[in-house]
């Protein structure tokens, strides 16, 4: 819990700081027609917002130190990676011409997050990253195939919530899910191939 609570903390300060400091004109990232199937849901906050407690759920439920020290850099990595595209490459999301004053939970969100990190999505990134490791748990656990359902929908209605709340568009969540994949697999390859007597 202390980990994940740090870790967090940690990784707002760098991305608010980022954002706020880009070091180009950020590049407009474009909307495709699956955005607009999508559209607009002020309903999808919450689903928006329970990423932190998903993410939090993969390092709970692992069994040691060497677990989370893995779990952990692979984070940090995970972290490093799209703040270094950020500041290479700074990218905002099209004006959808939403009248935010007639939302004021998503007009907080905007003003807090200005979308200024936008691809690849580090929602969707980390919501990738943790369904890799839940996925391994889950199946160590001997948890009902229902829970490993559960966790897949989860993160794609994270996914869905990140265009339906307007924070992002469609490439920034492909790039992210490229890059939450791209720091899950090596992970969860090991965790997988672990021999059985160790996994218990």
């Amino acid at each position: 819990m202390i980990a994940t609570t740090l870790g967090i903390g940690l990784f707002f300060i760098a991305y608010f700081w980022v954002m706020r400091h880009p070091r180009f004109e950020p590049s407009v990232v474009p909307a495709i027609w699956l955005d607009y199937a999508i559209g607009f849901e002020p309903a999808a906050l919450p689903v928006y917002f329970s990423l932190w407690l998903y993410v939090s759920l993969a390092p709970a439920l692992l069994k040691n130190l060497a677990e989370l020290a893995r779990f952990g850099i692979a984070s940090v990595l995970l972290s490093l990676s799209g703040l270094a595209i950020f500041m290479l490459w700074p990218t905002t999301v099209p004006d959808f011409g939403v009248d935010w004053t007639q939302h004021p939970s998503i007009q907080f969100l905007k003003t807090v997050d200005v979308a200024g990190n936008a691809c690849p999505s580090m929602h969707v990134a980390f919501a990738v990253f943790a369904a890799f490791w839940l996925h391994i748990e889950l199946i160590e656990m001997g948890a009902p195939a229902a829970m490993r359902w559960l966790n897949g929908v989860w993160c794609l209605a994270i996914m869905w919530s990140t265009i339906a709340t307007r924070q992002h568009v469609v490439y920034d969540v492909l790039a992210g899910t490229a890059l939450g994949i791209a720091f899950a697999l090596p992970q969860w390859r090991s965790l997988w191939l672990r021999p059985k007597s160790l996994a218990r």
